[in-house]
């Protein structure tokens, strides 16, 4: 059996939650209170209560951020040391954490932490979704809607515009080809598979679609109100 996975091993899930601690846009963005609870605990909450993770781990390189995640189920197995700062991608961040594990078979799922109104009704659609297709890489992606980016513009320094399409400007929206836009809600890789490219956006990879609410990131104050007020469409 040396050298050989496991088929238990090759159908488990793991989830992983990216969470660092110095967050600059909003100070201490994963902890902040969310509708009574620190935001991260939002996400904790959904990916257990999916029943579709063996294991759901947040990485973080703060303890406060630990101590919370641990208060609300998850696994802390080690603080990050590594690509803690502005410049690190999720992708190192989750290829480290499976690194660190030994995990080396199954399925591993990302979710941000900064996406409190994702239920686990959507992790489960998400999931059983990457299941059907096959594919080895799933990022979950919402219509724009009414923020059609067919119609975006470029403004330069003198107040002259010019648009990004310039055929597209005077189409009907119902003529134009839908665009998706990613989301951090929940994403998915066969870990040999991301392992190997080392990214989420590996050959041939899918999207997984999730309604605009439940999709939302939260980035900035302006992100953050619209946030809390969606909330009670949940």
């Amino acid at each position: 059996m040396d050298g050989m996975v496991n088929k238990n091993d090759q159908r488990k899930r793991i989830a992983i939650i990216p969470a660092r601690g110095g967050s600059k846009r909003i100070p201490r963005k994963n902890i902040i209170d969310f509708h009574g609870k620190p935001m991260i605990a939002w996400t904790i909450e959904a990916a257990l209560n999916s029943d579709v993770f063996d294991r759901v781990i947040v990485s973080t390189d703060d303890p406060e951020i630990a101590d919370i995640s641990r208060k609300y189920g998850a696994e802390i197995p080690f603080l990050r040391t590594a690509y803690a700062d502005d410049n690190s991608n999720v992708s190192q961040v989750i290829l480290a954490s499976l690194q660190r594990l030994n995990i080396d078979a199954g399925t591993v799922g990302m979710l941000m932490a900064n996406c409190p109104l994702r239920q686990s009704k959507s992790i489960r659609r998400l999931t059983e979704n990457f299941d059907r297709s096959g594919a080895e890489f799933q990022i979950s992606a919402f219509n724009y809607g009414f923020a059609n980016p067919w119609w975006a513009h470029r403004v330069d320094e003198s107040g002259s515009a010019k648009p990004l399409f310039a055929e597209e400007l005077t189409a009907r929206s119902q003529d134009l080809p839908a665009l998706l836009c990613p989301t951090g809600a929940c994403w998915l890789a066969r870990i040999p598979a991301f392992r190997s490219h080392e990214t989420f956006y590996g050959p041939n990879y899918h999207f997984g679609l999730i309604d605009r609410v439940a999709a939302m990131d939260i980035d900035d104050e302006g992100d953050l109100r619209l946030a809390r007020a969606l909330f009670h469409t949940r």
